[in-house]
């Protein structure tokens, strides 16, 4: 009597391993985000992984629909023209020589230059007090609690409060990154 051998085909080779964390703690403050699989055969193939909040307001705000992808984008775009304007807080190269301790002062680059003309410009959009608090969250990765206490403000309305003023702040910056449109 012939057994019949169960056949392996191609729904075995699709489920390869179940990759995603299951014990996450008590504490942690996670969301999933789709993104691309960097090891796809095809193009365009995604996976969901699980992205950590703890750090970051700004996908916290994205990840509990607080602010639209818009806000996100422009939010993002802002804290990448800031990181590459940043010049003081370079690495040490170690392919460099090392000569008497001396500071080698390098020049700007095409990058840092249309990075600081922009943040000029978007200085310039959202005033003083947006400015603050735009850099205060995005840049110090202040939480919008911790910007209201930073202002001498307590209580849930002025939670509310700073919140839509940030909101408000990201629609502008939106606007200066060209990822919404103006309001007539």
């Amino acid at each position: 009597m012939k057994r019949s051998r169960k056949k392996r085909g191609s729904a075995a080779r699709a489920f390869a391993h179940d990759r995603r964390a299951g014990n996450l703690g008590i504490n942690a403050d996670v969301a999933p985000v789709v993104v691309h699989d960097p090891y796809a055969i095809q193009s365009g193939d995604t996976i969901v992984v699980t992205r950590q909040l703890r750090g970051d307001p700004l996908a916290r705000l994205h990840s509990h629909r607080q602010i639209d992808d818009a806000q996100y984008y422009a939010g993002r775009a802002y804290q990448r023209d800031c990181e590459v304007a940043e010049r003081a807080t370079r690495a040490l190269d170690p392919t460099r020589e090392a000569v008497d301790n001396s500071l080698v002062i390098d020049p700007l680059t095409d990058k840092q230059v249309s990075a600081q003309a922009r943040l000029a410009d978007v200085r310039v959009a959202l005033g003083h007090k947006m400015h603050a608090a735009v850099h205060a969250v995005l840049i110090d990765g202040a939480t919008i609690e911790a910007l209201a206490r930073g202002n001498g403000r307590g209580g849930e309305t002025w939670h509310k409060y700073y919140g839509r003023f940030f909101r408000d702040a990201l629609d502008v910056l939106a606007v200066e990154y060209g990822l919404a449109g103006r309001a007539k």
